[in-house]
């Protein structure tokens, strides 16, 4: 059976630097809870599934609407497993069940920025035949080819070309915003990348966006959240 698209979460349990860092209380409710709303009220998915290993995480995704129709295997549940294995083995898994997507979206679990909106604009512009991959990036607050390193104890321009240039003559550099990807089923089936050659970008300011890798990062994410809130309501 065809189904149009599908938006798969992807939420191991496994987490060294943020201890059960996918069901964490983020502003008042288990972080991995705002991906799944987001996904349910755009109302442009077929099915909204959680990928995990955790029985735990499983019960709060079904609590707050999705489905775990199944459990990740020993090989997508490890530290090595790319985003990639874990997306082509829930749309084997599908296959085995009969059901099949023309569209997929991969959100990932701590991404509270994610919004129905984003998920409506990158899935309609999804629908051009010319493209074959969204995905929100955010521009680099400084041009990273004005970067340094050090080596032996001192300083070095990585780009030393780019040392004489004003910063406003230098191309803007954009970097993935680690939300989300929407993409052609079979364009991602055939290549192994989200981000393949026909990718469009939507661009998000730099307050909608915020690795979570250590407490540090949670705090300031909670922060901008919570900005992005008070936003809305004015």
């Amino acid at each position: 059976m065809d189904k149009k698209s599908i938006a798969i979460i992807t939420a191991r349990g496994g987490s060294k630097r943020v201890p059960k860092k996918n069901i964490r209380e983020f502003c008042g409710k288990p972080i991995l809870s705002y991906s799944i709303q987001a996904a349910l009220s755009c109302n442009l998915f077929d099915e909204v599934m959680v990928s995990t290993d955790s029985r735990e995480i499983a019960d709060i995704a079904e609590a707050y609407g999705a489905k775990v129709p199944f459990f990740r295997s020993l090989a997508t549940s490890g530290d090595y497993a790319t985003t990639s294995d874990v997306l082509i083995e829930v749309l084997f898994e599908y296959e085995k069940l009969g059901v099949s997507f023309d569209k997929l979206c991969c959100i990932y679990p701590t991404a509270p920025f994610v919004t129905a909106e984003k998920l409506e604009m990158a899935m309609r512009l999804l629908d051009n035949i010319e493209v074959d991959s969204v995905i929100p990036v955010t521009a680099f607050s400084f041009p990273p080819m004005r970067g340094m390193y050090i080596r032996n104890g001192f300083l070095e321009y990585s780009y030393p070309e780019y040392v004489k240039k004003r910063s406003q003559d230098i191309e803007t550099m954009y970097h993935d915003s680690g939300q989300f990807y929407c993409i052609k089923t079979k364009v991602f089936l055939q290549t192994k990348t989200l981000v393949p050659e026909k990718t469009k970008a939507i661009i998000l300011p730099e307050m909608e966006i915020q690795d979570i890798d250590t407490l540090e990062d949670w705090e300031l994410a909670e922060l901008k959240y919570q900005n992005m809130a008070c936003r809305k309501t004015i």
